[in-house]
């Protein structure tokens, strides 16, 4: 462990960094002390292992949920490390390992669309620097210069004498050499990729398909018990008493613990037995002064933010509130989005061993360092006797990461049997009651346009919950949170606002609930960008000029922003004709250091019925690893959003939500699904996110083929609400 990095500090800074912010580490490549026997392989330093038969087994530090970092991370270290592709194989490091070795591996934590774009340029010297290792242990063993040997696909040549080997020859050797220094290495121009850049198959398919995977929630230990777990529905309430009484003598059942202040959890022989004693179980709770919340004084609460004030002025260029005043046309409309759940396919579920001098958990995380922090904080056990071990996940989009609320609990649970493993499951309605929910937010705009339909005003106020103010209070002061104006920014950099509009007011009106909230897949992108782009979209319409074409006289000083717009409209033939009924609707935003656009083809029926047959999408995303994995985050991003455009909303009554299961909570269905084409923009200057940027602009683009077809903006969701005709 490193002797510098105290329990406390190493606690308070995973959670941190799952919230969002990455962590500064130094990145060392592991010295010859260091290196050691990996199975039947030879670890040549910290990312990459060689076994005999060559085949090379890269190191993984992130997590995977689906989106295909682990394939796009081995593909920029099999670039650099010039192996054979074929033999290429992963595995995972743990957080035990990776704080024993001073964090060698970086940071853990997989979410915010970071897993690649803030760990590319070290996981590429890492595959860099075994192959100088290599080579120099080849050139050692000939008695050359190292300059003279050469490497492809894992095949070392010296051309002068026409001898060859392999990397797996040359392994042990290599592995004891001292790495080079990582500043002197010079990495590939990307536009010279072989494998790195192209449409590599996945390297997590297999298992998946033939059932073989093991989820955290398959797991299985000699011994291992099963808790089911419940909490006061209404968030805020307390645990008042239960009577186990009523419970004694059931098959299975092992006791009731007293998880927190709030919860309470049977523990079972089986997860079934474990969870039918809970619902026999008797319980009072303190529901406390969150019972008399509903969605309706929700809104309410939200809406006297649109109108007081006094609120954080974000930006404040020119005279947004003179210029809409003093112009030809005045546009106003107020928005609202709900609160969502995540629903990920997986169930929050943790596994924990405790012994005197040993912890240990089994879980599916985005952040298995801050799981490791809440082990050993929860526990009581010093971090060096602490280990996770990650599974992957089915499913995160944010659910899993800086909240470790679920491994806290399963240690609180597992407390009370020592030595025996402990698996904790909830189900799927503890899933969808207790969950940290993307913010509920409205937002109240204002536009002027002079006579010749310019745009000379935008007068913005969101009036929302922050997550900031949730998770991490110290982060906020006196109601100034600009992440939860996400995509508005002046600068350049993670998310930038694409228009340039010579009078703006974006302003923010902090109004919390009692609902706990967080990061939920592209956070407040998607809101963000349905405020934006439809209200642009009303602006274009009041001025009587096509959507595009009013877009661009505001993109002047994006060029990035425009040329994504651009490519998704070329792509979606914005401005030819279209079957009767069908109508398209556009939309641009930013986030995650990436630019988006989407167009889309929707159609109206009588009835009111919305059909989607369409969507084309652009991405920027700088540098893109593998256009296959990235057009499957596109497709995952529209299946994502137009579930919750139709569908999406948890309603809240007498404090707690609602729609605790799918047959309320509905997702979209297959048949609702359209054709969705990608274009990738590549521009090869930046490293920006894939999993997060597109589902920003599939709502909008959808919502503003709604209003071509019917006449009239849609300004509140779910869609399902909504009577259209």
């Amino acid at each position: 462990m490193n002797q510098n990095l105290s329990r406390r500090s190493f606690i308070v800074g995973t959670a941190v960094a799952g919230g969002g912010l990455a962590l500064g580490v130094r990145l060392p490549f592991g010295t010859p002390a260091e290196a050691k026997t990996a199975g039947d392989g030879v670890e040549v330093h910290a990312w990459v292992v060689v076994k005999p038969d060559d085949t090379c087994v890269i190191r993984i530090a992130r997590s995977e949920m689906g989106q295909g970092t682990r394939t796009g991370l081995a593909q920029l270290v099999a670039e650099e490390l010039e192996c054979d592709w074929k033999k290429v194989a992963t595995e995972s490091i743990t957080p035990g390992e990776n704080l024993a070795r001073k964090r060698v591996w970086g940071e853990m934590s997989t979410g915010g669309s970071r897993g690649i774009r803030t760990s590319h340029d070290y996981v590429r010297r890492g595959g860099a620097a075994a192959r100088l290792m290599l080579l120099q242990a080849a050139a050692d063993e000939w008695k050359v210069p190292v300059g003279e040997v050469s490497v492809a696909s894992g095949v070392i040549t010296h051309a002068a004498s026409g001898r060859k080997t392999t990397y797996g020859k040359v392994a042990a050797a290599a592995a004891k050499l001292t790495p080079p220094d990582p500043k002197s290495i010079t990495l590939k121009d990307p536009k010279d990729w072989k494998i790195a850049g192209k449409p590599m198959k996945r390297l997590d398919t297999a298992d998946k398909l033939n059932g073989s995977k093991v989820y955290a929630l398959d797991v299985r230990l000699p011994g291992m018990l099963n808790a089911a777990i419940k909490a006061c529905p209404v968030f805020g309430g307390k645990l008042v008493s239960y009577d186990e009484t009523r419970i004694a003598g059931r098959p299975g059942v092992r006791g009731v613990v007293k998880v927190n202040d709030s919860t309470v959890a049977v523990v079972a022989d089986t997860w079934w037995r474990a969870k039918s004693a809970l619902e026999a179980l008797p319980i009072v709770w303190d529901e406390g002064a969150g019972a008399s919340q509903s969605s309706a004084t929700i809104a309410s609460h939200l809406e006297e933010g649109l109108t007081v004030s006094e609120a954080y002025a974000f930006r404040n260029e020119g005279d947004a509130i003179g210029a809409i005043q003093g112009a030809s046309k005045k546009i106003e409309a107020v928005y609202s989005t709900p609160f969502l759940a995540h629903a990920t396919m997986e169930p929050m579920n943790c596994t924990v061993k405790l012994s005197a001098d040993r912890a240990e958990c089994w879980v599916a995380t985005q952040n298995s360092e801050a799981s490791l922090a809440a082990l050993s904080e929860q526990s009581g056990v010093p971090l060096e006797k602490c280990e996770v071990y990650r599974h992957d996940l089915g499913g995160g989009f944010g659910r899993r990461g800086g909240n470790q609320d679920y491994v806290r609990q399963a240690v609180n649970i597992a407390k009370q049997f020592p030595g025996v493993p402990v698996k904790m499951i909830w189900s799927r309605e503890e899933d969808m009651a207790h969950d940290f929910y993307r913010p509920i937010s409205q937002c109240k705009l204002a536009a002027g346009l002079d006579d010749k339909g310019s745009l000379v005003g935008l007068h913005m106020r969101i009036s929302g919950q922050s997550i900031n103010a949730f998770v991490n209070p110290a982060m906020v002061a006196n109601g100034k949170d600009d992440r939860q104006l996400q995509g508005y920014t002046a600068r350049p950099g993670d998310a930038q606002l694409g228009y340039t509009v010579p009078n703006l007011l974006i302003e923010y009106a902090m109004r919390n609930t009692h609902v706990p909230v967080g990061p939920w897949r592209g956070v407040n992108t998607n809101q963000n960008a349905v405020y934006m782009e439809c209200f642009i979209e009303e602006a274009a319409r009041a001025a009587g000029t096509d959507s595009l074409e009013f877009r661009r006289a505001l993109m002047g000083q994006h060029p990035k922003h425009l040329a994504v717009l651009n490519a998704a409209a070329a792509k979606g033939r914005w401005g030819t004709p279209l079957p009767a009924g069908v109508h398209r609707g556009i939309a641009q935003f930013m986030g995650y250091g990436s630019y988006s656009a989407a167009v889309a083809e929707v159609s109206v029926s009588g009835e009111g019925k919305v059909k989607v047959h369409r969507m084309v999408l652009a991405l920027d995303c700088g540098h893109a690893v593998n256009p296959d994995q990235i057009a499957a985050q596109v497709e995952g991003s529209v299946a994502y959003g137009l579930t919750a455009a139709f569908y999406g909303e948890c309603k809240v009554e007498n404090g707690r939500m609602t729609d605790l299961n799918f047959d309320r909570y509905q997702m979209l269905r297959l048949a609702e699904m359209p054709k969705v084409e990608t274009v990738i923009v590549p521009t090869f200057d930046f490293w920006g996110g894939v999993g997060e940027p597109t589902i920003s602009v599939v709502t909008p683009a959808v919502l503003n083929a709604i209003f071509a077809a019917t006449g009239k903006p849609v300004r509140s969701l779910p869609l399902k609400n909504l009577k259209l005709v």
